[in-house]
């Protein structure tokens, strides 16, 4: 079991005060890791702070689309702790016309949801990644989505919302996930020989203010007949990062209640 633990490991995580990124920095601290929380939302990174109260946590408020401010970040942390030991590209992010039909989805929010979705973990493998090919060892865990890698079923969606907004799946979304699955890949071959391992993390639907419409409509489609709590990804990511899958790379471990068997 001494395998699993993350004492001792520091661990970059970005959109670290996010729904999902807020419970993968509690679970990581759990696991006895060093956490470096990056985010943009300075007011939910001091919240974030405020709630753990560990030593263990470190945050900073920072764009990861901005290579300078990361280098800044990475040098901190370096100095600080000599090492980096694993990366969790979490970060995501929506645009102001994010919901609009395919047809008329303008491309300045096309080009802002790229930005941060995949560029943004480009910057970061780039900066964080290469420190640990340099060293010789290390894990880094990208964040896609079920529609990164199956199309959304349109059917779904009519008379859903989300926080009381009507919602969809943009074609956007879908092209930055399944983007970073291919990152994931080319990556896990380029520092394959410097061990690095790169590895990839597919939820499922996640309940997360969903109206009960869209939640109905989607438990619908998975075997297990519900969505996913963002403790159902916990598991996965722990394996991902800890010395128990130090011979796993180029995976995608896909925690869907098995939406895509069918």
């Amino acid at each position: 079991m001494d395998r699993f633990s993350l004492d001792g490991k520091v661990i970059v995580v970005t959109g670290a005060a996010g729904i999902l990124g807020s419970r993968f920095c509690d679970a990581l601290l759990e696991y006895g890791a060093q956490v470096i929380g990056l985010d943009s939302n300075s007011q939910a990174l001091t919240e974030l702070t405020k709630r753990q109260l560990s030593t263990r946590l470190t945050t900073y408020c920072v764009d990861i689309r901005d290579r300078e401010a990361l280098r800044l970040v990475h040098d901190a942390v370096f100095e600080q702790f000599g090492r980096i030991d694993g990366l969790l590209n979490n970060a995501a992010t929506k645009s102001e016309n994010f919901f609009e039909p395919f047809e008329t989805f303008p491309l300045e929010d096309w080009d802002h949801v790229m930005s941060v979705n995949l560029k943004g973990a480009f910057v970061c493998c780039q900066e964080f990644g290469g420190r640990m090919a340099l060293q010789g060892y290390g894990s880094i865990v990208n964040v896609l989505s079920i529609y990164g890698i199956v199309a959304p079923d349109q059917r779904i969606y009519e008379g859903s919302e989300y926080l009381g907004r009507a919602i969809n799946t943009p074609a956007v979304y879908s092209a930055s996930k399944a983007g970073l699955w291919g990152l994931t890949s080319y990556l896990s071959s380029y520092w394959g020989s410097r061990h690095v391992r790169v590895n990839a993390l597919t939820p499922g639907g996640i309940q997360s203010g969903q109206n009960q419409v869209f939640v109905d409509r989607y438990s619908q489609r998975v075997p297990f007949g519900c969505m996913g709590q963002a403790d159902d990804l916990v598991g996965a990511l722990i394996y991902l990062l800890s010395d128990a899958a130090g011979y796993v790379t180029g995976q995608n471990i896909v925690v869907d209640g098995g939406l895509t068997v069918w």
